[in-house]
């Protein structure tokens, strides 16, 4: 019996340092990348009252976690109204908050966004010389990775942003097709993408 039980705590362990270096590699792959998207170090790091991993360029309010889970919450009810069953996990998905390259959208409101080079969307509407304001921009589809910018007010905001960046990671692994169809705004269509 003990070498059964000595055999089994081997395998595990094995298993364990097998499966390590991958998830470390694929973590900082992901750190990496939204380092690269925003420009930005993330110093700190936990996770939201419903498991949400977030990395934040600045200490989280209580408000903007909540906003989080918010966002989450109401994604997870919609996938669920539309007969979607994979990645409805808080704890399956990696939020980044970034520092905003502006306030203000060019009405004036409260608008937190990203700058990043405008690619596709270049000679659009959205095209600023070179460069989109992004409201959040998926960082990893397969690791379940998206970066928002830091909001302070209008918590409301921030949710439906985490709401509309899960939803592309949501139908990437729930409907291909849907997803090919949505994941570029550049092509038209935005958010809500699931009613």
């Amino acid at each position: 019996m003990k070498v059964l039980f000595f055999s089994f705590s081997i395998a595990i362990i094995a298993l364990f340092f097998t499966l390590t270096p991958t998830t470390t590699a694929q973590q900082e792959s992901i750190f990496t990348k939204a380092k690269t998207i925003s420009g930005d170090d993330f110093p700190y790091s936990g996770k939201t009252p419903r498991g949400v991993r977030f990395y934040a360029v600045s200490r989280p309010s209580r408000k903007m976690l909540q906003a989080i889970d918010k966002g989450f919450a109401d994604l997870f009810d919609v996938a669920r109204r539309n007969g979607y069953g994979k990645k409805l996990k808080f704890k399956e998905y990696t939020v980044f908050i970034a520092r905003p390259d502006r306030l203000q959208s060019p009405d004036g409101s409260y608008s937190p966004d990203i700058a990043v080079g405008a690619a596709q969307y270049a000679g659009t509407v959205y095209d600023k010389g070179g460069f989109i304001y992004a409201a959040g921009i998926v960082v990893s589809n397969a690791l379940c990775a998206f970066l928002i910018p830091e909001y302070t007010r209008d918590f409301d905001a921030a949710s439906k942003v985490v709401r509309f960046e899960g939803e592309h990671i949501l139908l990437f692994h729930n409907d291909r097709q849907k997803y090919n169809q949505t994941a570029d705004h550049s092509r038209g269509g935005g958010h809500p993408i699931l009613q």
